[in-house]
């Protein structure tokens, strides 16, 4: 694990470090002030490549970091973190983001959980709308992007309602003939990773893999518990618990489409992210994806007799038809 750069210091002459944000396999994520922008804070993102790599393949592969970063930084979506500059530093690289304000989906679902409630559908569905939005922009690239690592922890709500994809830690170009290459090396996070994404470069992933990960997302989300990973799901299909046996407020719709996102082999997933959001929310999206501040979770509702009654102004006619019929056949046999 690489040694954090220290509070205070100052990258390349402009970024100062605040604090570390972020850590992973490869380096770590600060929190910098912009000293050309005054008020600006940025996050970097910091990659150690492998020093034990022979100095071709390390030379290879800060090249290529240079060459992801340039297509990165041409990337413009409200539900993306703009990626501004990026330089190196003796061994490391550097990639600077916009910071992003506000909590990851993670921590709102563990508040929602401690609470002894699940995150409200809508407001899920409302993230995921936005979602949909970000990644077919993404798989519509040429070539198309893929990001590879979308969980709960890598989006993030900001204070007026915009969900933001953070972490570009996995994306990949997909290449002419179908070949990958990685964008700033790591590993996927298991509870979200697809089958044919274990065979790392080798193994064929395209934007179903994105619609893999998403669904599993949506449903953690929704659940408030982690799904069954594809592995062992191989191994025994029944690991997967239906999402509206752990939360019966789940609409059959919601669920249909979370579990067609999670087929173990992609030819039986939706082919595209533009599917998916069809069978989720609709031809033509019953879930707005205009961000509205989240509000925190919402206490599940409590139907009462008299009010269903209001509602249903038919069917109430018709049970109390019913009803009637039935008193009147009983008084009669009684006779």
């Amino acid at each position: 694990m690489p040694v954090p750069v220290k509070t205070g210091e100052v990258l390349r002459g402009r970024y100062k470090i605040r604090r570390v944000i972020g850590q992973g396999g490869v380096g770590c994520i600060y929190l910098a002030d912009d000293l050309r922008l005054e008020g600006r804070t940025c996050a970097l993102k910091e990659v150690e490549h492998d020093r034990t790599l022979p100095p071709d393949l390390l030379r290879e592969a800060r090249d290529q970091f240079l060459r992801e970063a340039t297509v990165l930084a041409r990337l413009d979506h409200p539900n993306l973190p703009k990626v501004s500059d990026f330089f190196s530093v003796s061994s490391r690289d550097y990639l600077v983001m916009d910071y992003v304000p506000g909590k990851d989906l993670r921590t709102l679902m563990v508040e929602a959980r401690q609470a002894g409630v699940f995150l409200d559908e809508q407001d899920v569905l409302s993230w995921a709308s936005q979602m949909c939005d970000a990644l077919a922009y993404l798989h519509s690239q040429s070539p198309p992007i893929l990001h590879r690592d979308i969980k709960p922890s890598n989006l993030k709500v900001t204070p007026t309602g915009l969900v933001k994809l953070v972490d570009f830690g996995l994306v990949k170009l997909m290449a002419p003939g179908e070949v990958t290459i990685t964008i700033l090396q790591g590993q996927g996070t298991a509870l979200y990773t697809p089958l044919e994404q274990y065979g790392g470069d080798s193994g064929h992933t395209d934007s179903r893999s994105d619609i893999y990960a998403f669904g599993s997302t949506i449903y953690h989300l929704l659940t408030n518990q982690p799904p069954a990973d594809a592995r062992e799901r191989f191994l025994n299909p029944s690991a997967l618990i239906p999402p509206r046996q752990i939360n019966s407020e789940i609409s059959q719709r919601t669920e249909r489409a979370v579990l067609w996102a999670m087929a173990l082999h992609p030819d039986e997933r939706p082919a595209t992210i533009q599917q998916f959001r069809e069978s989720v929310l609709g031809d033509s999206g019953q879930v707005s994806s205009r961000p509205d501040a989240y509000m925190g979770p919402r206490p599940h509702k409590t139907v009462h007799p008299a009010s269903y009654l209001w509602s249903q102004p038919e069917q109430t006619l018709v049970w109390i038809s019913v009803a009637l019929a039935l008193i009147s056949l009983l008084a009669t046999m009684a006779r």
